[in-house]
């Protein structure tokens, strides 16, 4: 316990206290749009095809912009991409609440949330790329940024289990078109906030003679695919989970527990990434991306037979402690191999397969739940576990770090505080 909390100490005094704050409370919208843009479609146009439609619209803009707008952080930095994005984002989601309120048809809606998804500023990508940046710059052991890499992932666990959870309250108390609200107003501010915090002079943007040498754009090697297939698959697994608890809570007649199982998921999940920060270096991320995904497999497999919600609540709860752990080595992976000036570009891409994955999933068990109940979602689920599993036993995952370099960036590009961290501001 006492190396843990050593641990995340040295990653705060990187960070400084309040960014993780701020970039936690920017990444909730991320949570919050898609699950209220569809709730708000429901219940204005009493339609959930409409609603489906325009939910699949704005992750379609988030997939397919997600990482343009990191190959702008990367060349442009990080201030002004952000700083651009979260006041579009805050005025399209804006125009999605009055074009719904106003009764507009299922187009329009579908292109103002294409505009909506496609601006969402990725903090969690972006504020990965910026902690391990400062890791480096400060010369930090593979312990630290290990941690740093885990406690990006247990932020993003949470806002995940937060953000739904926020839009269910605003629609029990009020309207979504206040969690919607509510979400435009968290990106302008803490969205701007994490822009303008000091630290995202560590990524500033390559310089001119960088952004030169990059423009011939090498190849990245085969495990970034590798990869990105497998978080592709994790999307899956989210997706089918998501239509299989709904289907069975619906059939047992107790449908507003969905929500409540899979954010005990979530929850499992994300303590169990704030743990991974303790690994040694020598639990190299080739063994735990090939231990994560058995897990994910031999745990998801009693989802094709659970038929109570007691069974429910316990499989998918353990489940929770495979997911992060994949995802944390998964993004862990990606930065090692891809070179420093495309970071936030790959950590966007990575983070969009997920993104991805879930969407077509959703698309596709839903129907499968209709016709062959909560198994045939839940296979779904186990299948993108197996095919997991593949790609971590088959997959070449270099020994060494591609780009030895990123190491070695200049420490004195950062205006760093006491003992060359954050912790004073």
């Amino acid at each position: 316990m006492r190396g843990t909390v050593d641990t995340y100490r040295k990653v705060i005094a990187l960070t400084g206290p309040l960014l993780p704050i701020l970039s936690f409370f920017a990444r909730l919208p991320v949570a919050m749009s898609q699950f209220g843009s569809v709730l708000l479609v429901v219940q204005t146009s009493g339609s959930l095809a409409a609603a489906g439609i325009v939910g699949g619209s704005l992750s379609a803009g988030q997939v397919v912009c997600g990482p343009l707008l990191g190959r702008l952080a990367d060349r442009r930095g990080q201030r002004p991409v952000v700083l651009a994005a979260a006041a579009v984002n805050a005025l399209a989601t804006g125009a999605l609440v009055a074009g719904a309120l106003a009764g507009l048809g299922t187009v329009p809606l579908a292109a103002i949330g294409a505009v909506t998804g496609a601006s969402i500023p990725l903090i969690g990508p972006l504020a990965r790329t910026r902690s391990v940046a400062l890791a480096r710059r400060a010369g930090a052991e593979e312990e630290v940024i290990g941690a740093v890499h885990s406690l990006e992932g247990t932020l993003d666990e949470v806002s995940f289990v937060f953000g739904p959870a926020l839009v269910g309250l605003a629609v029990l108390g009020a309207h979504p078109s206040v969690a919607l609200a509510g979400a435009a107003v968290l990106v302008v501010g803490f969205g701007s906030a994490y822009a303008l915090h000091p630290t995202a002079a560590a990524t500033a943007g390559s310089p001119r003679p960088a952004r030169a040498a990059t423009a011939r754009r090498p190849r990245h090697p085969g495990i970034v695919h590798a990869v990105r297939g497998s978080l592709a698959l994790q999307g899956a697994m989210f997706g089918a989970c998501q239509a299989g608890i709904a289907s069975l809570t619906d059939r047992l007649g107790v449908p507003g527990q969905a929500g409540i199982v899979y954010a005990a998921m979530g929850v499992v999940s994300a303590a169990v990434g704030l743990g991974m920060g303790t690994l040694p270096a020598r639990f190299g991320l080739r063994l735990r991306w090939r231990v994560a995904t058995a897990a994910a497999l031999v745990l998801s497999a009693p989802l094709l037979v659970t038929d109570t919600l007691g069974g429910l609540y316990a499989v998918v709860t353990v489940l929770g402690a495979a997911y992060a752990p994949h995802l944390i080595t998964a993004f862990a992976l990606t930065e090692r191999a891809v070179a420093p000036g495309r970071l936030a570009e790959s950590m966007a891409f990575a983070a969009s397969s997920l993104v991805a994955g879930q969407a077509l999933a959703l698309a596709v068990c839903g129907r499968l739940a209709e016709a062959h109940g909560p198994a045939g979602a839940f296979a779904v689920a186990v299948g993108a576990a197996a095919l997991c599993l593949a790609l971590a036993l088959f997959a070449r995952v270099p020994s060494a770090r591609s780009h030895p370099a990123a190491a070695a960036a200049p420490a004195a590009a950062v205006p760093a505080g006491p003992r060359g961290s954050y912790a004073g501001r």
